[in-house]
């Protein structure tokens, strides 16, 4: 068992399996990114490896992401290798993602032993996504997120606030996310270098977000407790959990 130095067992693996995304969020990347070179990022055997000896170590839920790990060539064989270890060491795989290869992969992703996934998403407006993402890939990945719903998959939406940008769909993601039964959590803009963006012009307070959501919605704290650093409330309109993670406001490190 992993043991850290606050005596905390370490049961909870985040595991990168490339840099490389098919986005260029404003928040996120420059638009001419510099990529690691393919010969130092580990082979999916050697990703396996490194899992399978955190699993001997105790690790009991393992998620994949990125980058975009859903562009990593034969992603599929990774997610196949380790789904047989669920119930073998392992009780929990799980996958974070922007959505763009659900459409393709949702029903490999179920059948590997997949049941949760996370997946970003800043706005329902074909327009702004385009703008945050620099892509124009809306209409597929909201037909992606329903076919991962279809197939069975339990979905939570991830949304970064931006000031200026989605502050005014705040509600409509809400309201979006709990008529179609997703869970959904909103994360304050954090530092992630030189990108080219003022940050500063971007950052929206979560304690906005959640007075925009009381003005609507009735909500109560709720007491689930994740690996992560989201604290949960429940909307009883909507039945269903929104998760606020505060880097800046509330730094959880």
């Amino acid at each position: 068992m992993l043991i850290d130095p606050f005596q905390r067992k370490i049961s909870y693996l985040r595991v990168s399996v490339t840099d490389r995304c098919d986005f260029r969020c404003v928040y996120c990347m420059s638009e001419n990114m510099e990529f690691l070179p393919k010969k130092e990022v580990l082979s999916l055997e050697e990703l396996d490896r490194v899992c399978n000896t955190f699993i001997e170590l105790g690790v009991k839920k393992i998620r994949i992401t990125g980058g975009e790990p859903l562009v990593r060539k034969n992603k599929i064989k990774l997610f196949n290798t380790l789904g047989k270890k669920l119930g073998h060491g392992l009780e929990e795989l799980t996958l974070t993602t922007n959505g763009s290869q659900l459409d393709r992969y949702a029903k490999d992703l179920f059948n590997t032993g997949v049941r949760r996934i996370n997946i970003s998403l800043d706005t329902l407006d074909r327009k702004k996504f385009e703008k945050i993402t620099r892509k124009n890939n809306f209409d597929r990945v909201i037909n992606g997120i329903m076919i991962a719903k279809e197939e069975g998959l339990k979905i939570k939406i991830n949304t970064v606030a931006l000031k200026g940008i989605n502050d005014d769909e705040i509600l409509k993601l809400v309201n979006w996310c709990g008529e179609n039964k997703f869970s959904v959590t909103f994360i304050e803009v954090m530092p992630m270098g030189k990108i080219g963006e003022k940050r500063i012009d971007q950052y929206m307070p979560l304690s906005e977000v959640k007075n925009l959501i009381q003005k609507k919605y009735s909500i109560t704290n709720d007491p689930l407790r994740t690996a992560g650093p989201a604290r949960y409330v429940h909307c009883h309109e909507t039945d269903q959990k929104i998760g606020f993670i505060t880097p800046h406001t509330h730094n959880f490190c």
